[in-house]
């Protein structure tokens, strides 16, 4: 009996010994937390009753233009947006009043027992200063910013435009969208276990950076003239569309890319077409994707006679002809099985070729094109850059679509030699034309000059390439001297203006498929102000635009 109470008093103060040792490793920790961890504790229970609210960056300006006549294209203007914690019948009346929101529909946010509900975005500036002197408990005015495009419709497919959350969408406002979007702050606040916002407690606030202001090559003056141009076009020739391209060609600077109809860049989802309000959701986004599309970049087209400019550059570079090289059109060409006729039924009878090229002979640039052959030409079509993309800063940029070198015989040369049977864009045959006449430069087609910061600080001046040696300075100038001769003297007449010396190429392309009789018109040309005309042999400077018009029109 005795043993047994020993036994049973040794076994109670051995689990007596264990409880405090227990007891002894917890008041341990407890003490270790208190003393050497409660800096980290007390920051995660900071964390825990905090809430975080985003300070939108304002988004950079795009500059148009240089010097005097830069102009701020897509500034961004403050809208405040709205956020509530308060379930006061007072809040829901003021803010259905003020934002034009249905009461019911604000009741249902404030009634919600959440940290906050975003009542509205984009709101005007005005409307949220009067708003926040209500001084509604609960309510919280946020600052945002919306894009703003003072021009509304100029360059749409250029400039591009930002969704609600201030992201690029499409155009430049997409490509430069790590420079334009600065750096979001925040606020932070302190709430209670629930997630509500409490009163009395200061605001820790990060302060956003703003984005980079943008300089780009566009003039406003000269991008207006010429939608105004290109729309006068459309209604006189019943077209479809018109595009307009306006290059430097001896930078690349793009100074004005037309592509109407244009839309409206402060309200980019309401469609430019009538009875767009009977389409369902996928039509109306099948519309909106080709309203917004940029044909001078995102479409090709076969471009007809004014390829014939690249044909006589390689035949000339390549010494298979001369400009008094003598040829005979009877009208039409027998190639193979194939006839392929000249514009002029009745041809052009004897003509050399730089007669052929003032009256956009086919026949002639077929037997040039016969006389490079097909590894000739493929080579010339590689070295002026023709094969791949230009490399414009803008999104989307289509390859050229052409025939497969072992698939391109006589026939395919042939019509290939005069514009047809390939296709390409029209920034693309600008780019080329560019460098065959500015003394065989390949430049970069672009927008994009700089970035700064909003005190005018230089943060990337931008670099584009430049291919030297596309052709030699000696054909390049034969080019333009052709070219001249075009407009003085041949099928480009009309283009001529007194005081300046014009060279260009007409074009006209029938669509595919052919049986429809649509047809593509073009034009591209090189002004120079000056009071001679120069010979084959001058060298003379670059000139100092190149254009493109290609309105797709009925027949």
């Amino acid at each position: 009996m005795d043993s047994n109470k020993t036994h049973h008093r040794g076994r109670t103060a051995l689990v007596c010994f264990g409880v405090c040792i227990c007891m002894a490793i917890l008041v341990g920790r407890l003490f270790f937390l208190m003393i050497f961890r409660s800096d980290y504790y007390y920051a995660m229970a900071e964390d825990l009753h905090q809430r975080e609210r985003t300070i939108k960056a304002a988004r950079g300006r795009s500059w148009t233009g240089t010097g005097q006549s830069s102009q701020p294209t897509a500034p961004s203007a403050p809208s405040p947006w709205f956020t509530t914690s308060s379930p006061t019948e007072r809040v829901v009346e003021v803010l259905s009043a003020e934002l034009g929101l249905p009461a019911e529909s604000v009741r249902e946010k404030v009634e919600k027992y959440s940290s906050r509900e975003i009542i509205k975005t984009n709101v005007d500036k005005e409307k949220g200063d009067r708003i926040r002197a209500f001084r509604l408990d609960g309510v919280k005015v946020d600052e945002d910013y919306k894009r703003y495009y003072p021009y509304d419709s100029l360059a749409s497919k250029v400039l591009g435009f930002t969704g609600g959350d201030n992201q690029g969408i499409i155009g430049l406002e997409v490509v430069y969208e790590k420079y334009l979007k600065g750096l979001d702050g925040k606020i932070l606040t302190m709430s209670d276990a629930a997630g509500v916002e409490l009163s009395g407690y200061a605001e820790d606030r990060v302060e956003p950076v703003p984005g980079y202001n943008l300089t780009v090559s566009l003039d406003v003056n000269i991008q207006k003239y010429a939608e105004q141009a290109a729309y006068q076009v459309m209604e006189k020739k019943g077209a479809n569309a018109v595009s307009v391209i306006i290059m430097d060609p001896g930078n690349g600077e793009i100074l004005a890319m037309v592509n109407v109809p244009e839309f409206n860049l402060n309200d980019p989802f309401t469609l430019n077409v009538e009875g767009a309000e009977a389409l369902d959701a996928k039509e109306k986004q099948d519309l909106l994707n080709q309203m917004w599309r940029n044909r001078s970049i995102n479409d090709t087209y076969e471009p007809g006679s004014t390829f014939k400019i690249v044909t006589a550059a390689a035949g000339l570079e390549e010494g298979v002809v001369t400009l008094e090289d003598r040829f005979n059109c009877p009208g039409f060409r027998i190639v193979e099985d194939r006839k392929i006729r000249c514009h002029k039924v009745g041809g052009h009878g004897s003509e050399t070729f730089l007669q052929g090229a003032m009256n956009s002979c086919n026949p002639v640039f077929i037997d040039v094109g016969q006389r490079l052959g097909v590894d000739n030409y493929y080579k010339y079509f590689v070295q002026f850059g023709l094969m791949g993309k230009t490399g414009i800063d803008l999104p989307g940029e289509a390859a050229t679509i052409m025939h497969k070198k072992e698939n391109m015989k006589l026939v395919e040369l042939a019509t290939v030699s005069f514009g047809q049977s390939f296709q390409i864009t029209p920034v693309q045959l600008v780019t080329t034309a560019a460098s065959i006449i500015n003394g065989g430069n390949r430049v970069t087609p672009h927008f994009g000059i700089r970035a700064e910061s909003a005190d005018g600080q230089s943060v990337k001046v931008f670099e584009y390439p430049v291919r030297e040696g596309v052709v030699s300075e000696e054909t390049s100038a034969r080019m333009r001297y052709i070219l001249e001769q075009v407009v003085a003297e041949g099928s480009g007449k009309k283009a001529a203006i007194g005081g300046y010396r014009i060279g260009g190429k007409t074009a006209t392309s029938e669509k595919l498929p052919r049986s429809l009789k649509k047809y593509i018109s073009s034009f591209i040309a090189s002004p120079r102000r000056t009071t001679r005309r120069s010979s084959p042999s001058s060298p003379s400077t670059s000139p100092r635009a190149s254009i493109t018009a290609a309105p797709s029109r009925r027949r």
